[in-house]
């Protein structure tokens, strides 16, 4: 009898660590759509590791970010919320900026650790960090610290910082604090820098770095520290599930592929630094294999937004690449190139190989693993997040009708299936017709069909008013609701301004709580 009941018990531990798998989430910064194979047939970079990870997995045609770029895009990711219900309303944060994050929300990292995950935290934050002031105290004003040298020498840099990674789930962090050209150029563990900041260094920007601390080794440390993170774990604890989040630094600027990659792609730095990204996940899944983890293991493959312009563009599509493949615009833009990005999902023998054109967001994740490991989300958190579970479980083939994006400089867009509203006359970032002076002339929306139109070409909004005006109206009422999933109201930090005033322009609509 006794040993039915132990059979029994270990029978049941068996079920429940296989619906605990182990679950990374790599996030590249500043990848395009288009800039693996796997999502474009022309590409000119060779992606061979990320081809295989989507070959073997679930690989999302229509996986998008919050934002056209990376600050918005990493709070919504661990949280389930649209950043622009918080403070942040457009641009992106500092190295030195305070926590975006607030000490009571729950992020995917929380939830899962609740979960008895095991958490870590490798590579790029920029979620922002407080950093201690020297005689007590901390910044309170981290825009003024990365800008004022007076102010930077009055931070303690051997102290404790707070607000960051280990603040917000994560058992260890490893990583540098905002993107590799904003100071401080030095890596931080858990709470602590690993070595003071006492040289000046400059990538883009110029500021206080360590001594030891190069550009160059950023990639392939976080890679290093992801994978001694998990096989320390499998040594120590082999039963408890982990959790690794991997935001790399690359192929962002500055664009600093090793040796090894140089030249190789013969097409740009840029190219290489790609293939490098393509490299080095390689060897995060490789050592899953060794470890014989790959089984259990849900990873994740994706971008924070489009690829850049730093990338020299014309470059590329010199050589006949396109990083945004069909899609108009890049990073830090309203149109499909600054947000929708790669995203694949393997799970082997749990999710089947193959394409979806579901329609999901980076936003989802929180909602996604909450239903995987049967946590319990609290009615007030991961307001905005939907779980795409039965998607990759093949019970549906799809979740979401809409889903909502904002470009570098806060303008608004809104899905509802194959249509899309821009709030915008132009980009909102960085691709004509940028705000300003470009716009002039324009209709002050664009209304596209992207299932005839995906390259944004037609705008739609005089042929289908009705159209424009409900989905703006739409708009509006999830703005004001504080989510957009079911659920009593809730309060947006701060007021939030449906439509953005560009340069030499006017504010026409009035800001919503």
């Amino acid at each position: 009898m006794h040993s039915a009941l132990f059979c029994a018990l270990l029978m049941s531990l068996a079920l429940a660590a296989a619906d605990r798998p182990n679950i990374i989430v790599i996030l590249a910064d500043d990848q395009g759509f288009g800039d693996f194979g796997a999502n474009n047939p022309q590409s000119k970079i060779a992606t061979p590791n990320l081809d295989a990870l989507a070959k073997a997995g679930l690989r999302f045609t229509d996986g998008h970010t919050s934002s056209g770029v990376c600050t918005p895009t990493r709070y919504s990711l661990l949280t389930g919320r649209y950043h622009w219900r918080t403070r942040l309303q457009s641009g992106v944060l500092g190295g030195f900026s305070p926590p975006l994050i607030a000490k009571d929300r729950l992020t995917v990292a929380g939830m899962l650790k609740q979960q008895g995950y095991a958490t870590g935290c490798f590579g790029k934050w920029h979620l922002g960090m407080s950093f201690p002031i020297a005689g007590g105290g901390y910044a309170d004003d981290g825009g003024e610290y990365s800008k004022n040298p007076k102010n930077v020498g009055m931070i303690d840099f051997a102290g404790d910082i707070v607000g960051g990674p280990v603040d917000h789930g994560f058992d260890t962090f490893f990583g540098i604090s905002a993107s590799l050209d904003m100071p401080p150029f030095v890596w931080i563990k858990d709470r602590r820098m690993t070595e003071i900041p006492s040289a000046t260094k400059t990538w883009l920007r110029t500021g206080p770095a360590g001594p030891k601390f190069e550009a160059i080794d950023v990639l392939p440390s976080v890679i290093d520290h992801t994978i001694a993170f998990i096989e320390a774990q499998q040594k120590a604890a082999p039963a408890k599930p982990f959790f690794a989040y991997v935001p790399l630094n690359a192929p962002h600027t500055p664009i600093v592929p090793t040796k090894e990659f140089q030249g190789t792609s013969g097409i740009s730095p840029y190219a290489d630094f790609v293939k490098q990204v393509d490299h080095d996940v390689g060897r995060l899944l490789m050592s899953l294999d060794k470890q014989g983890l790959a089984e259990n293991t849900l990873v994740i493959f994706t971008s924070d937004n489009g690829c850049s312009t730093a990338a020299n563009i014309p470059e590329l599509q010199k050589a006949g690449h396109e990083p945004s493949y069909i899609y108009r615009g890049n990073k830090a833009d309203l149109y499909e190139g600054g947000h929708r990005v790669p995203f694949v999902v393997r799970w082997p023998g749990k999710v089947k190989p193959g394409v979806s054109s579901a329609l999901v967001g980076q936003i989802d994740f929180l909602a996604t693993f909450a239903e995987l490991t049967g946590a319990s989300v609290p009615a007030t958190m991961a307001e905005d997040s939907v779980s795409f579970l039965p998607i990759l479980r093949g019970e549906k083939p799809e979740v979401r009708q809409g889903i909502i994006s904002q470009s570098i400089n806060g303008s608004f867009a809104i899905r509802d299936g194959q249509w899309k509203l821009c709030l915008s006359a132009g980009s909102g970032g960085w691709s004509s017709p940028k705000p300003g002076a470009e716009e002039a002339g324009l209709p002050p929306v664009q209304l596209f069909d992207l299932s005839k139109d995906p390259g944004e070409r037609n705008n739609l909004q005089a042929e289908f008013p009705e159209r424009v005006a409900a989905m703006k109206a739409e708009l509006e009422k999830l703005i004001a609701r504080g989510r957009s999933t079911l659920g009593a109201d809730l309060a947006n930090d701060v007021a939030v301004q449906l439509i953005k005033k560009s340069p030499g322009g006017k504010a026409k609509a009035k800001a919503k709580k």
